[in-house]
């Protein structure tokens, strides 16, 4: 899968949730993990953060939002049940994204919603446990931008394998050959 993902939270002071949404990050391959403005507990998400998670991949604490930044051309997706948000599974995820999730009451700040660049919801009749949330955005992520068979009509695994990418030749060798071409042409 080409592009990368991060994933963290706003608000947060359940170091249980956090660590637990960051041991499902570093599973599903996260290249980074943060908080914004939370009180995270290092030392009590490791009880349910059992693979260390901030020893394996980059993790970054922003104590507010003038200090939050994200990598070059990376998109901030929200993660909030919200009237105007996209719901999942209509929602195209961005090559370089973030996803951020709020407070386990509150949800995400206005402020935060204001910098995103989209903000989905899960569809759900009422609001899931933050780390069941983020699993959920990570798993919709693989299932939508991963090499995966096709799903068949009946119920069952898939019964057409994954099939071979085709890349081409590389670009140096299509303009070697078309300059070539050129040159034939103007004798």
């Amino acid at each position: 899968m080409k592009g990368y993902f991060g994933i963290g939270v706003e608000g947060v002071s359940k170091a249980m949730n956090v660590g637990t949404l960051f041991r499902t990050a570093h599973a599903f391959g996260a290249a980074f993990v943060f908080t914004l403005r939370a009180q995270y507990n290092r030392r009590e998400g490791s009880l349910s953060d059992t693979s260390d998670t901030p020893r394996s991949v980059p993790t970054y604490n922003f104590a507010s939002l003038e200090a939050f930044r994200l990598p070059q051309g990376c998109r901030l997706v929200g993660v909030e049940i919200s009237d105007s948000a996209i719901e999942l599974p209509s929602f195209r995820h961005p090559r370089q994204a973030a996803y951020i999730l709020g407070a386990e009451r509150e949800g995400l700040s206005a402020d935060i919603q204001s910098i995103c660049d989209y903000v989905v919801k899960i569809p759900t009749r009422f609001s899931v446990n933050l780390g069941v949330a983020g699993a959920l955005i990570m798993y919709d992520r693989q299932l939508s931008l991963g090499r995966h068979a096709p799903r068949p009509v009946a119920e069952g695994g898939p019964v057409e394998p994954v099939a071979l990418p085709v890349f081409g030749e590389p670009i140096y060798k299509r303009k070697q050959r078309s300059r070539a071409r050129a040159a034939q042409a103007t004798k």
